[in-house]
């Protein structure tokens, strides 16, 4: 028999009915030759101090640092899990060949190994390596199944990491516990944990210890259109009220008029950090809220693999785009341009160069039904990212217009849309997610230059304003950029 290993019941089903396994039996799956079997996410996890040594079962700072000759894996204690771990090790004792069917991912790998291991598994092992549960998708993956040892280095990067998890958690938890830890109370240090919290400290120290401080800013109207002062802004009230008492006595005159056309890119696909930025602030779920909610929508066929961290498609994607267009029915307004004419492959949207072990997370093409109201709304949003994706650039025209009082000049800068391009999948309220914040965008009159009347001019009174407390949007760019936080130059271009 060929025994499949899958990280949940409900994978495991999806799989066992491609492969024609129909026979319910204790903790699997039977039928065409296949054993189709499941873990429950992690079934094994590192030992414990205690499992090692006897003298680290009392917390005491002699025993610091615990490293173990040899790492090693056990069962968690739960029923359940036992009772599972128990029909997988005896599936694998007699498999011919075992398949593993984890989540294509580090984790998965490392999950689906873990257990294998305890098992004692001895046969050959084959992995299934595939970015989506269609039935397309799970057929192609088991034509092209890979042998395990190509996978050797993800496992290994992933027990890196649990094992570094371990050695800093351990041991850090236990001294500052020991050290600074009152009336027994757990002191938690973790190599995310930590860091990420002195994020939110020093950001709180920042706003606490922030002092508020006046500065003007000159400004004056013409045509009802503001213009600002090119000098800044003024630190003093005097040298602002000179610069007003100069412009009050003279006409406003236009100088110089330039209109720069340019052109604004679709946003780029989504990545799961991306996508938890995006729905904490449409949406304000949290990042474990959007985890669970494109999990499910994984799960239910309707999206590919969601923990990826890069915003670009392989280019044997490409092919596969005019039938995932095709299959978003919901959407057909905003595909049929798409598929009326070919569609374009930019270096935006597919560089493999920029994709390791999945592609960014995009629709899977299978009409997406029966979700709940949050699912929609995640949907809604990859959908439109990815129909988007292969839409023409939004033309813009931006005008810059100078103009003189006495010596004192202004300036002013309008945004004119020319042609929408990608933005009428999104609706006109739309801008790029990912740009920075611009100013104004409006259409300016139509100013000629030499043109001169009366204006109103003002210093406007303003104060310094504290750094805002992070969202959780904010906290998970400040996670995934914290390398701009760094010490040294070099330090900072490594991270």
């Amino acid at each position: 028999m060929k025994v499949c290993i899958a990280e949940k019941p409900s994978v495991a089903r999806e799989i066992a009915e491609v492969l024609g396994a129909t026979k319910r039996m204790n903790g699997y799956i039977e039928g065409n030759g296949y054993q189709v079997t499941w873990t429950f996410g992690h079934l094994c996890t590192l030992k414990e101090p205690h499992d090692y040594a006897d003298e680290w079962k009392r917390w005491s700072l002699s025993a610091l640092p615990m490293i173990p000759p040899r790492f090693g894996i056990k069962l968690i204690s739960n029923p359940t899990y036992e009772q599972q771990f128990k029909v997988i090790e005896t599936l694998m004792q007699n498999a011919e060949m075992v398949i593993n069917c984890g989540d294509a991912g580090q984790e998965g790998e490392l999950i689906q190994r873990w257990v294998m291991q305890k098992a004692g598994c001895t046969c050959p092992v084959y992995r299934l390596w595939i970015s989506s549960l269609t039935e397309e998708a799970i057929r192609e993956g088991f034509q092209h199944l890979k042998e395990q040892t190509e996978f050797k280095t993800l496992y290994e990067a992933g027990l890196s990491r649990a094992i570094g998890d371990w050695l800093l958690g351990m041991n850090a938890t236990r001294l500052y516990t020991i050290r600074y830890g009152q009336n027994r109370q757990v002191l938690s240090i973790g190599r995310v944990q930590t860091p990420t919290l002195a994020l939110i400290v020093n950001r709180q120290a920042e706003i606490d210890n922030f002092k508020p401080e006046p500065y003007w800013e000159l400004k004056t109207i013409y045509r009802n259109t503001t213009f600002s002062a090119t000098k800044g802004k003024f630190t003093k009230k005097e040298e602002g009220e000179a610069f007003l008492e100069v412009v009050q006595k003279e006409d406003f005159t236009v100088t110089d008029i330039s209109e720069k056309k340019g052109k604004e890119y679709a946003p780029r696909l989504f990545d799961l950090t991306s996508l938890q930025v995006e729905c904490n602030k449409k949406f304000a779920f949290t990042a474990d809220d959007t985890l669970k909610l494109i999990q499910s929508l994984y799960e239910k066929k309707v999206t590919t693999y969601p923990r990826v961290d890069t915003t670009f498609l392989s280019d044997d994607i490409y092919p596969k785009v005019p039938n995932t267009l095709k299959g978003l029915v919901d959407y057909t307004e905003l595909t049929a341009p798409v598929l009326a004419a070919k569609i374009p492959k930019s270096k935006r949207v597919f560089d493999n160069s920029k994709v390791t072990d999945h592609h960014a997370i995009i629709p899977t093409g299978v009409p997406a039904r029966n979700l709940t109201e949050n699912e929609r709304k995640v949907y809604d949003l990859v959908a439109r990212r990815f129909i988007a994706a292969f839409y023409p650039d939004c033309d813009i025209s931006t005008t810059t217009v100078l103009g003189k009082v006495d010596k004192v000049d202004f300036k002013v800068t309008g945004k004119q849309i020319l042609k929408p391009g990608w933005r009428v999948v999104f609706g006109a309220e739309q801008k790029d997610p990912d740009a920075e914040p611009t100013e104004e965008e409006g259409v300016l009159p139509d100013f000629v230059k030499g043109e001169s009347g009366p204006h109103k001019p003002i210093l406007k009174e303003t104060w310094t304003t504290p750094p805002k407390p992070y969202t959780e949007a904010t906290l998970l760019r400040a996670m995934e950029t914290a390398g701009k936080l760094g010490g040294n130059q070099k330090l900072r271009s490594t991270l």
